[in-house]
């Protein structure tokens, strides 16, 4: 009598998303085949098995999804798993995963990652069902799509041989001033462009922060609202910035990027 095989584990797809998420709340979102390949979309409607940093938005985004290849199961249907979300104050990473979030894809079945938009894992909580799948053997299946940080920085005109992303600067004005500073030595020391995020409603108050502590002759880009139709992007000196100033919205995400001279 042959032995019983092991159930072969699925896999883990990290699916993109558009960046037009949670942008203006009600408003209508552009044709999917706009920043989705049509592979990827197939492949998102195959899978029933979902990881998500938010349930919610996700069914918006295989709503969207449906409407162009149909789901494999009904939207109700699907098995969407929340992230768990760290403690306050927590490091990223800090606290274990839950196995149960990748428990079918044990059992072998294939699994979405998703995030709210771009490429899961990439500035992303999601990273850390990456490396649980590593840690479990399950295949990792990265898709192509959008990546806000890489479509700023190639319009930036900055160094794209070597580059940061550094997240969030901090909220309070003398520690942002001082992180201002410390990376704009370490652009300069290093050639190394450095790129960065706010919360949207932050927005203006990231800018005037640059503005007000980088050195005049430091390069500043602000890539906002990419791939959206009113998407726009500016790099220039600090300088020139603060003699021909430019508004940022605070209901559409941005990157910001400097480079000193």
């Amino acid at each position: 009598m042959s032995p019983i095989a092991e159930p072969r584990p699925g896999r883990l797809f990290l699916v993109p998303t558009p960046l037009d998420f949670g942008v203006t709340a009600g408003a209508e979102h552009g044709d999917l085949q706009d920043t989705l390949a049509l592979g990827v979309i197939r492949r998102a409607a195959s899978l029933t098995h979902w990881i998500a940093e938010n349930a919610k938005s996700a069914r918006a985004f295989l709503k969207r999804v449906d409407a162009v290849v149909p789901l494999a199961l009904p939207l109700q249907a699907l098995a969407i798993l929340e992230l768990p979300r760290p403690a306050k104050g927590a490091r990223a990473g800090a606290a274990p995963l839950p196995d149960a979030l990748l428990a079918p894809a044990v059992e072998g079945k294939d699994i979405g990652l998703v995030c709210e938009a771009g490429l899961a894992a990439i500035a992303d909580p999601g990273a850390a069902v990456v490396q649980a799948a590593h840690r479990l053997g399950i295949e990792v299946v990265p898709l192509p799509g959008a990546s806000s940080l890489l479509l700023a920085l190639a319009a930036s005109g900055l160094n794209g041989q070597s580059f940061a992303f550094v997240g969030y600067l901090p909220i309070d004005e003398a520690a942002r001033a001082a992180r201002i500073r410390e990376l704009e030595a370490l652009s300069r020391r290093a050639a190394q462009a450095q790129l960065m995020i706010e919360t949207p409603y932050r927005n203006m108050a990231l800018l005037s922060a640059l503005l007000a502590h980088l050195q005049p002759s430091t390069r500043l880009a602000v890539g906002c609202g990419l791939t959206l139709p009113a998407g726009w992007n500016r790099s220039d000196s600090v300088a020139a910035w603060r003699a021909r100033p430019t508004p940022l919205p605070a209901d559409v995400p941005a990157v910001f990027a400097l480079q000193a001279g």
